[in-house]
């Protein structure tokens, strides 16, 4: 079993109320420069005007994972969360280069001298261990995003969405 996110895009208002929760919830300083885990997208699709909610998707073969050289992230295997430990992070963007998703964030830390280090979503594990929904999930108004426990091999829709609405943005970019 593991954590999966789901998004009903035909739901979504695009308010940003699962995006201003996810800000409060990591503490997140906009002004400060800082990127949020998750944004809120609205893109033109035809005739109708399309959101999506999006963050970390967790990829079951994660390229973050892979591409990171100081090892600090993982896949979890009972959660299969991409979960990181940024004590060895060294700063490189290598994670956030080999995601297709923009994931991954940084902010400066407080070693002297200022680095980087890379954060991202980690699924709010501590709030649904602690028999709470995430932080982005509770807040959303319209239950456009959800989660649940899935079975192993499962994928989420989002990728095959967020997929999707890249082509018509590069699409749209061409023309």
């Amino acid at each position: 079993m593991k954590i999966l996110f789901e998004f009903n895009q035909k739901k979504c208002s695009a308010c940003g109320a699962c995006a201003i929760a996810c800000m409060d919830q990591n503490d997140v300083d906009v002004e400060a420069g800082q990127q949020p885990y998750r944004k809120v997208y609205r893109y033109e699709s035809g005739q109708e005007l399309v959101s999506i909610s999006i963050a970390c998707l967790h990829c079951p073969d994660a390229p973050c994972v892979t591409a990171c050289p100081a090892g600090c992230l993982e896949k979890d295997a009972k959660t299969g969360l991409t979960r990181y430990d940024t004590a060895h992070c060294v700063g490189c963007h290598s994670c956030a280069m080999a995601c297709p998703y923009g994931a991954p964030s940084f902010r400066p830390s407080s070693e002297r001298p200022r680095r980087e280090k890379m954060e991202k979503c980690h699924g709010c594990l501590a709030r649904i261990e602690a028999g709470l929904e995430p932080a982005c999930v509770h807040a959303c108004p319209t239950k456009a995003l959800t989660w649940r426990w899935a079975e192993d091999g499962e994928v989420s829709s989002l990728a095959a969405l967020y997929a999707s609405w890249q082509a018509v943005d590069r699409a749209d970019r061409k023309g």
